[in-house]
């Protein structure tokens, strides 16, 4: 549905987007993770139409979002990090306002508003000030002016930042029930987040593109059958002895802990669980094994491999100014 080819975007001597290729299948749940900085925004901002790219294109349903806009942005709603509200408008008034700008004919504009206000539960404060909503409330109203016209893509910028854990918990549940008849592509630095809602993660540093896949495949992928850790009541030599038989480890650290015990932590050679071989190992030469376990790379573990590098001047931090 989406497919974005080498986008580049400067502005003076800032790379905030370095080259940047993905594409975007449909009904899936996308995220968009990076430190602040890191060019999510902006790439979201070129991806709706609201910044041009130094270079590079973006396709939505085959349309150029730079040469065919008003095609590509039938097919997306967008809620940027800070939503554009008119806070003197009331909701419904706003929404209509909303309807109008996205074209949506007149026989069908109040069913519309009725129902994006009734999946963004705003029903109840339809005739209230936006001012004078909560900022939970104000995130709901931006959220029903992006579904309004129910394009096949919704993109959402940070949707949940700001918020309290119970109106994080609500706009969560709408994303997965949005998620049932659209794409949606939604940006966030908050790992939790990311994992809790979407099926596949893309992690952006420095502007490029350095992981994509699902969050169990990352897992898999950044620590191969992951780390197993050992320990076992005898002279270390001894256990050393049983490790090197076992050909599929790549290397150990022994530690003797104060009680004796020797706690060694193995590093794998490719993707295959070896805790039934290295059982067997020990259990041969006699030697119980007190612990045996297999520890992943947890995805916080993979996110701060990843960015660890990723510093940016303190200037160029708060994309919403990009």
């Amino acid at each position: 549905m989406i497919e974005v080819k080498n986008l580049t975007k400067r502005y003076g001597k800032h790379l905030a987007v370095d080259q940047l290729s993905f594409t975007v299948e449909e009904g899936q749940i996308y995220g968009f993770l990076g430190p602040n900085g890191a060019g999510k925004s902006t790439t979201m901002n070129i991806m709706t139409g609201y910044l041009g790219a130094t270079a590079g294109e973006v396709l939505i349903n085959g349309h150029d979002i730079l040469k065919e806009p008003e095609e590509a942005k039938r097919c997306i709603g967008y809620l940027p990090e800070q939503p554009p509200l008119y806070m003197e408008m009331t909701v419904e008034e706003y929404l209509r306002f909303a309807a109008d700008l996205k074209k949506i004919s007149k026989g069908e504009r109040d069913a519309q508003i009725e129902k994006a206000m009734d999946l963004t539960k705003l029903t109840d404060v339809k005739n209230r000030l936006i001012q004078n909503l909560s900022k939970g409330y104000k995130q709901r109203v931006g959220l029903a002016q992006a579904i309004l016209g129910f394009p096949e893509i919704i993109i959402l910028d940070e949707p949940t930042v700001g918020l309290d854990p119970k109106q994080i918990i609500e706009i969560r549940e709408l994303i997965r029930k949005l998620a049932k008849h659209h794409t949606v592509i939604l940006s966030s630095h908050i790992l939790a987040e990311i994992r809790e809602v979407c099926d596949y993660i893309m992690i952006i540093s420095k502007g490029k593109l350095v992981a994509s896949d699902t969050p169990e495949n990352l897992e898999n992928m950044m620590s191969g059958a992951g780390h197993i850790e050992i320990e076992a009541r005898r002279a270390q030599s001894e256990v050393e002895n049983v490790l090197r038989q076992i050909s599929r480890i790549k290397r150990y650290n022994c530690m003797l802990e104060e009680d004796g015990t020797v706690k060694v932590q193995i590093e794998v050679q490719g993707p295959e669980d070896i805790r039934e071989q290295i059982f067997r190992a020990f259990a041969d030469r006699k030697i119980p094994l007190q612990t045996l376990k297999l520890n992943k790379t947890s995805l916080e573990e993979i996110f701060l491999e990843l960015t660890q590098n990723d510093t940016v001047k303190e200037e160029t931090l708060d994309e919403g100014d990009l």
